[in-house]
């Protein structure tokens, strides 16, 4: 049985930010809910760091060379760099991290961001040592890069908390057991103070912080939760000062209520349908995936289920991605009736009719927001094309191991970027992707990938990724319903608070009134 460290009475500034479901792990190249995420980015420190703005900003690092075209990359570590126990952090615990997190015995669920690393791919198909990374600390404070072809995302990807160092003596004397309290040792802004299981988990400055003289707030109470609307009260009643999202159906009380607190902003995030292309007859049928898709009246379900608080979804790639114009099918541009009479005449054609519809099955996992989104669209979808959808509902972890293993038809999905570039979104498509759930494979796609990945002008990448986005809207293996925007409450006594792209915030970069 795990027992983790009460919480105990302190003194100092203290930020409460509600967090969403309870973090699966605190180890670095473990986690992999964007909860535990969260806590991780105030409690260890990678080489980069997403700016206020969403750029890209020095961290661990002090400063950086590419050369070799794109390939290499030579990092300078800042001196005097600490872990929260005093010992010295040099360029080896970033080493052991990046060999950990390719390592296949780690089971690190984002193991394959780095498959830009000459040798990573090998490493992580159990083809190769972990120790044939191309990482290499040149000194205790300097590590070298090596990539297979020029990726200009890759300052991001160091940003990401599978990334960060990670305390070697720690890991030997615990093993997968070191992320604890009494036992994990970290080199961000905090270290961690107490973890009470579903309630909370405690932060407290760190004063071996090379930047500690810059941050404001002593510690920081992460308060888990998946029930958005007692997150709101326990906001209302002054339990917590940012909220991890808002309940859609209470959003209009809320823009009365709470206005000037509600921060809403564009967000690297889709939700989707994504669809089994193994099983008949959707995986068959390119026009019964494209009915199904047209008939959804997006700007309905946005204004209508989601309260304003989204964006109606057409493409893969959300709008506002660096360097990238997002790609949309022809009939997006459609009024609704034409793409509607269009959905109705595939149907058909394809012989299906009031004497003999479509069944479809729609799975999601347990949430309010999901269940009204899916009994919306099944009734669209009755009401419009005369299909038959049944809804099945799974507690968060079954649903999941269906959703891998193609025990699905149409399943409910989300996918959140990892780095600011279209190819976040779009390797989730590429066949081998652990994350395609969709089973979709095309060659075409992969090769269009692959050919970007190769490509060192900026433009010529672009038109590569456009055109594979492109390919994978015409084989419709997914039906986008909208994109997300982040949506917190922020309280008036948080201060140097900045909506970003990618939703990044760290604890260190706030204030707060006493």
């Amino acid at each position: 049985m795990l027992v983790l460290c009460p919480l105990t009475a302190q003194a100092g500034t203290l930020l409460r930010i509600g967090n969403g479901p309870e973090p699966e792990s605190l180890d670095p190249q473990r986690m992999s809910s964007v909860s535990a995420l969260n806590i991780a980015r105030d409690l260890y420190e990678g080489l980069t760091r997403i700016g206020a703005d969403g750029e890209i900003e020095p961290a661990a690092a002090w400063g950086w060379q590419i050369a070799d075209g794109g390939r290499r990359y030579t990092f300078d570590l800042r001196p005097n760099l600490r872990w929260s126990n005093g010992a010295a952090l040099t360029a080896q615990d970033f080493v052991a991290a990046l060999r950990r997190v390719v390592d296949p015995a780690t089971g690190a669920p984002y193991a394959q961001l780095f498959a830009p690393i000459v040798n990573a791919a090998a490493i992580t198909a159990g083809h190769a040592s972990p120790d044939t990374l191309a990482v290499w600390a040149l000194g205790p404070s300097r590590l070298q890069i090596l990539l297979k072809q020029p990726a200009p995302y890759f300052l991001g990807l160091l940003a990401h908390p599978a990334s960060f160092p990670i305390y070697l003596p720690a890991l030997a004397q615990y093993g997968r057991a070191f992320a604890r309290p009494g036992r994990l040792v970290s080199n961000g802004a905090y270290r961690l103070e107490a973890w009470r299981v579903e309630s909370q988990v405690a932060l407290q400055r760190n004063r071996q912080y090379w930047d500690d003289a810059h941050t404001q707030i002593d510690r920081v109470q992460y308060v888990a939760g998946d029930d958005v609307a007692a997150q709101l009260q326990r906001y209302r009643a002054g339990e917590l000062d940012v909220t991890s999202e808002v309940p859609l159906v209470q959003a209009p009380r809320i823009r009365a209520d709470e206005g000037s607190e509600l921060h809403v902003a564009a967000y690297l995030g889709s939700y989707f349908y994504g669809i089994n292309m193994q099983r008949a007859p959707l995986g068959d049928h390119l026009a019964l995936r494209r009915a199904l898709a047209m008939a959804i009246d997006r700007e309905l379900i946005v204004d209508k289920v989601m309260n304003g608080l989204a964006l109606p979804a057409y493409g893969w790639v959300p709008p506002g991605v660096s360097g990238y114009q997002a790609q949309l099918p022809d009939w997006a541009r459609w009024p609704y009736a034409r793409r509607l009479a269009e959905a109705q005449r595939l149907l058909a054609d394809a012989g299906y009719s009031a004497a003999h519809p479509l069944q479809v099955e729609i799975r999601y996992n347990t949430h309010d927001d999901h269940k009204r989104i899916a009994t919306v669209i099944a009734a669209m979808w009755k009401q419009r094309l005369g299909v038959q959808a049944t809804l099945v509902n799974e507690e968060n972890k079954v649903f999941f191991v269906h959703r891998r293993l193609g025990l699905t038809q149409i399943f409910r999905a989300a996918w959140i970027g990892d780095f600011d570039d279209a190819l976040s979104f779009l390797d989730v498509l590429r066949a081998g992707n652990g994350r395609n759930d969709e089973h979709w494979h095309d060659t075409a796609y992969d090769a269009l990938l692959q050919r970007a990945s190769s490509q060192s002008d900026p433009a010529a990448r672009a038109a590569l990724l456009e055109a594979a986005e492109r390919r994978a809207l015409a084989a419709q293996p997914f039906i986008p319903i909208y994109w997300y925007v982040s949506k917190h409450l922020v309280k008036p006594r948080v201060h140097g608070w900045r909506d970003n792209l990618l939703d990044v915030h760290y604890s260190k970069d706030l204030g707060v009134d006493g």
